[in-house]
């Protein structure tokens, strides 16, 4: 493969992130977390950033509510235990209430709804929704890594005599139990972003601890949504 052709698939690979307004919208929350972390709660042009693009991130989550919606009222996978599941479909019924109520939110703070008071009400409800959706995520990672743990070491027991990892299950569980991993830390990190924007402990979490945790999951989101390269799909 030529330079060339290895740089159309790479800008191809771009092109189609870029694409997704999930992916954006990760990109603003970067941003946005990033000029809270240099604001330091300061008023300033980094506070402007945070500010601006915080409104703006809403416009691409207007209706969003509806995926959680949709998987609160589908099937599980078959052989969920019944407290994964209980916490699964809490997660969604929290994050969809908390984008749900984003909505109104936009409106308050774009001068369309003109109750102050009950925008600033309806934000906070929506904030504890989504702290107890990340609560709940990362018991369910919990949950779903306890129970990796265990079928792979059932399944190293069955391949002690060979390399486990030539082994396409393994392989399979082991990239099941990182991603699962990550998703702990992001639902960690989301959990004291939820702390500091609700000023739960003003004194330990700070706008700058915000903003820095904030950034952080900001970059595990995008690290997320990044597409598998043609070489990643064809071993």
């Amino acid at each position: 493969m030529s330079t060339l052709d290895v740089a159309r698939a790479e800008l191809a690979l771009a092109v189609l992130y870029l694409n997704k307004a999930e992916a954006r919208d990760k990109i603003c929350r970067a941003i946005q977390y990033g000029a809270k972390f240099l604001s330091d709660g300061q008023p300033g042009t980094a506070q402007n950033v945070d500010k601006s693009t915080s409104l703006a991130r809403k416009l691409f989550r207007l209706f969003k509510f509806i995926n959680d919606l949709h998987a609160l009222i589908s099937p599980n996978a078959p052989g969920t235990p019944l407290p994964l599941i209980l916490l699964g479909k809490s997660k969604n019924a929290l994050l969809s209430t908390y984008l749900f109520l984003d909505q109104f939110v936009w409106l308050g703070r774009s001068g369309i709804y003109k109750n102050k008071e009950q925008t600033e009400l309806i934000g906070r409800i929506s904030f504890f929704s989504w702290m107890g959706s990340s609560i709940c995520t990362a018991l369910v990672e919990i949950g779903e890594l306890g129970r990796l743990s265990s079928s792979m070491k059932k399944l190293e027991k069955e391949l002690k005599n060979t390399d486990k990892y030539m082994n396409e299950q393994y392989r399979s569980k082991l990239q099941k139990s990182n991603e699962r991993s990550l998703a702990l830390i992001k639902a960690g990190t989301d959990i004291v972003v939820a702390v500091g924007l609700l000023q739960l402990a003003p004194k330990k979490v700070t706008p700058r601890v915000t903003g820095a945790f904030g950034f952080v999951s900001s970059l595990i989101s995008c690290y997320q949504l990044l597409p598998s390269s043609p070489k990643d799909k064809a071993s």
